[in-house]
């Protein structure tokens, strides 16, 4: 089942195009890593799947429903970001007692577990508590809310790796136990690829890739060697990144569609071959330059 369909979806703030013409499908019960630099348009996306924002144009439907002030959707879409507005006169416990009345699934065993578990206390008020303790406070209500579609937006921000390394153990705990549909956008992507099971990389408000995670790891393959041989070799290729590695030593990265017999010619005559994280991908494919920063130094 599809939970979320873009067509041409696009959102303009003024003179400002966050998302420009995007079409994408994500289906129900998997874990989908939303990935992109700032101003991707990730944040704009999650807000529009969410029903807090109107789209400029296109179109959207989740659970086959528009999401725009639509109480169906917001009865089954949680939406967990870093500006969240939460009561001021409740305590936190009160908080979530209140969550409990709203979300069908809520499971109030488990608020209770996590709330232990991180340390809080009951009666402590949500604008006293630190930004990383805001965040795990947050964390709590996405996975006791158990809502077919959860949307976490940089959800560890201001979180220790500790605390961090907990939360994704926990979503992943519990996601194998309640299978539902959950996007979460992080720039930790080394810390959450072994949760996802899709990865959805923006650039400039559009769908860049859109790939089960698997594939996304096998996407691109480095090269290093001789830079004359290098050269050679990726001269019909799109370079996605180049680095110069000492004197006539030179690394590129490239789509990996290199068929075996070509590997092995390429070996032979000094090619060596490396995977390319997801992570460093990632930074390459939205890259501005393929040099990265050392463009910046480069006087030629």
């Amino acid at each position: 089942m599809t939970v979320i369909e873009c067509r041409g979806l696009t959102k303009d703030y003024g003179r400002n195009r966050a998302l420009n013409g995007l079409t994408i499908k994500i289906e129900e019960n998997k874990i989908t890593g939303l990935i992109g630099r700032n101003g991707a348009g990730k944040t704009t996306l999650l807000k529009i799947i969410a029903g807090h924002i109107k789209e400029t144009a296109g179109e959207i439907k989740v659970f086959s429903e528009r999401p725009f002030n639509n109480l169906t959707v917001s009865a089954n879409v949680i939406f967990i970001h870093d500006q969240m507005n939460l009561p001021t006169a409740l305590n936190l416990m009160e908080i979530l007692e209140a969550a409990s009345s709203f979300y069908e699934n809520w499971d109030q065993a488990l608020a209770n577990r996590l709330f232990d578990y991180f340390s809080f206390n009951p009666l402590q008020q949500y604008n006293g508590l630190s930004k990383g303790m805001k965040s795990t406070f947050h964390t709590i209500l996405g996975l006791s809310a158990r809502c077919p579609l959860t949307l976490l937006d940089e959800p560890t921000t201001g979180m220790d790796a500790a605390v961090r390394k907990d939360f994704y153990r926990a979503l992943l705990k519990d996601y194998l136990a309640y299978p539902r549909s959950i996007i979460i956008s992080s720039h930790h992507l080394n810390e959450i690829e072994d949760l996802l099971e899709d990865i959805l990389l923006m650039k400039d408000g559009k769908e860049h890739l859109h790939l089960p995670a698997a594939d996304f790891k096998e996407w691109a393959i480095g090269i290093q060697g001789k830079t004359g041989l290098v050269h050679e070799w990726t001269k019909e290729r799109e370079i996605l990144h180049t680095k110069s590695m000492g004197p006539d030593q030179s690394y590129v990265v490239v789509r990996n569609d290199l068929l075996e017999h070509e590997l092995q010619k390429a070996r032979a005559a000094g090619i060596d071959f490396s995977p390319v994280t997801p992570s460093d991908l990632c930074v390459y494919l939205t890259s501005k330059s393929k040099g990265g920063i050392d463009d910046v130094f480069n006087k030629d």
